[in-house]
């Protein structure tokens, strides 16, 4: 995993090829399928000082025999095999190294959960990462939210800026009319060369493209791509959770579908 960061009204529609997804349909219990997704396990706090341990564990991860991957979100001590101790345990899948895409339509839809110190997301890391290391990778988040705030989601591009270690960060809220915890929603962006269009349940709330940049940030999306699903607790953006935060907490994804 990797550092997080931290309106239009037209209706987009998907490219006509659905090229990869996964519609979690295995028997209740069963971890995701293991030839879309690697399951991530560790609690370093992924560069965001996050206070969650992503388990392999059933109750953290599992489809639920009815068409959802069930993303939850614990509080109790848990110890890793790498010797680290967290207060909650929760769950995260990528594709890295079994999928990935450049350019299409990336769309998840998903029931976000709503508390204190919850960080749900839907994003995708460029497939170089382990060679050139984040930001010089990219980022592109189709979706993260705040959990103390179910109205608002935030779609951003992540890259490289000279002399910044920590590259650039472009980022834009879509606040909803109804609460995104209530439930599902679909989350995406339709990506094509030099343009990245983002959207919340079809339709367009943000354009990003080379034209967005200043002269020192670089535009690093016209290469391959991986997805990444989790659902973080606490963090240097979301803050930790409080008395008023319900857990288990969990999230829901229906399913996956990437058309090109």
């Amino acid at each position: 995993m990797l550092r997080h960061r931290q309106l239009v009204t037209t209706t987009s529609a998907p490219a006509s090829r659905l090229s990869w997804s996964d519609e979690f349909n295995g028997p209740a219990g069963a971890s995701p399928d293991a030839s879309k997704w690697n399951v991530i396990y560790g609690g370093g706090g992924f560069g965001n000082d996050e206070l969650q341990y992503y388990t392999r564990n059933s109750n953290n991860l599992a489809v639920d025999g009815g068409g959802h991957l069930v993303v939850t979100a614990l509080s109790g001590t848990y110890t890793g095999s790498d010797g680290v101790t967290r207060s909650y345990t929760s769950g995260a899948i990528e594709s890295q190294g079994l999928f990935q895409t450049r350019y299409g339509t990336l769309e998840a839809r998903i029931e976000i959960p709503q508390g204190q110190g919850l960080w749900p997301a839907f994003w995708a890391v460029g497939s170089d990462v382990d060679s050139v290391g984040w930001p010089r990778c990219g980022e592109i988040d189709m979706m993260e939210n705040l959990g103390n705030d179910p109205f608002t989601i935030y779609g951003s591009i992540h890259g490289p800026r000279s002399g910044v270690p920590d590259g650039y960060a472009i980022t834009t809220a879509k606040r909803s009319r109804i609460s995104l915890a209530g439930g599902f929603h679909v989350y995406g962006v339709t990506w094509s060369p030099n343009k990245l269009v983002f959207t919340l349940d079809g339709v367009e709330y943000a354009t990003d493209t080379p034209a967005s940049l200043s002269p020192t940030q670089q535009w690093v999306f016209n290469k391959p791509f991986f997805l990444i699903l989790n659902l973080a607790v606490g963090g240097s953006w979301p803050g930790s959770p409080n008395a008023t935060t319900p857990f288990p907490a969990k999230m829901l994804v229906d399913w996956v579908r990437v058309y090109s």
